[in-house]
Order: structure tokens, then sequence, then C-alpha cells
């Protein structure tokens, strides 16, 4: 179980790696900003915990950087997670095919960033134009078919 937890982390990050990649090549070949969802999903989370993120000499400045920070660092523990949690429930689905459990992957990586959003207001998906819906699944579903290729491919080995 311990082995398939490890090879899942690794999954997952190759999996967080490629998203990554798509993301920012979306960004650069069709010149939009980046995303600034995860740090408002943070910004917001800490406003309802009534949590600071800076002390009372820190400008505005260290704050937006500790959100964006933050927010990044959200989107490595969802892939990571998800990974890992595949690696657990992976031998219990011998039967599923490898692209369908890749599908199911993106779907649940998107669904680990967008439900948050949602849930705190910081997004609404029934808002989303045909782009902002590209931009969000090409992304998640690269991500979720590395993780099974990747999972699948070392899993038998010693």
């Amino acid at each position: 179980m311990l082995r398939n937890v490890m090879l899942g982390l690794t999954a997952g990050a190759a999996g967080t790696v490629a998203l990554n990649i798509v993301t920012y090549l979306d960004m650069a070949v069709r010149g939009r900003p980046s995303s600034g969802v995860p740090a408002q999903i943070v910004d917001t989370a800490a406003k309802k915990a009534e949590i600071s993120l800076t002390s009372e000499d820190e400008d505005d400045d260290v704050l937006q950087a500790r959100e964006s920070g933050i927010g990044a660092l959200l989107g490595f523990v969802n892939g990571l997670g998800i990974g890992a949690l595949y690696g657990m429930l992976r031998p219990l689905m011998a039967g599923v095919p490898q692209p369908l459990a890749g599908v199911g992957l993106g779907i649940a990586a998107m669904a680990g960033s967008d439900v948050p959003a949602t849930a705190l207001g910081v997004t609404d998906p029934r808002e989303w134009t045909k782009d902002s819906w590209i931009s969000d699944i090409v992304p998640h579903m690269a991500y979720g078919l590395v993780v099974a290729l990747v999972f699948d491919a070392y899993k038998d080995r010693r």
C-alpha cells in the first residue's frame, strides 16, 4: 500500500508538471494572464477564517505575494493529494481502462480546485466563457492522463 501511495505521489507530481506546462503554454500562445483565482481563494478563505496573512508593518504587496504563493502551493497539494489517493485506489480498479482513469483523475483535479473556488464565491462556472472552460479542462485532462500513464508504467516494477 505504501509503495502505491508513493508511486501515486510521484505520478501526481508528474501530472502537476504536465498541468503547469499546458497552462503556461496556453498563456504564451494566447497571450493571456495567469489566473488570479488561486490567490482569491486564499484571500477569501483567510478573511472568512479571520486569519491575517501579514503583520502590521507589511504592505499590500507582501499580502498579494503571500496569497499568490499559497494559492500555487494549494495547486501542488491538490495534484499530489489526488495522485496519492489514486495510488491507494488504483489496485481496486484493475478493470478501469487507463484513458478512463485519466479522465476521472482530470475531473477530480478540476473539482479539487473549482469546488472550493465556487463554494467560497470566488468564481461561478455557470458564468464562464467557452475559452475559460477550455483553459480549465485541457490542463486538468493533461494532469489526469499523465498521472494514469506514469502510475501504470511503474506499478509493476520492483
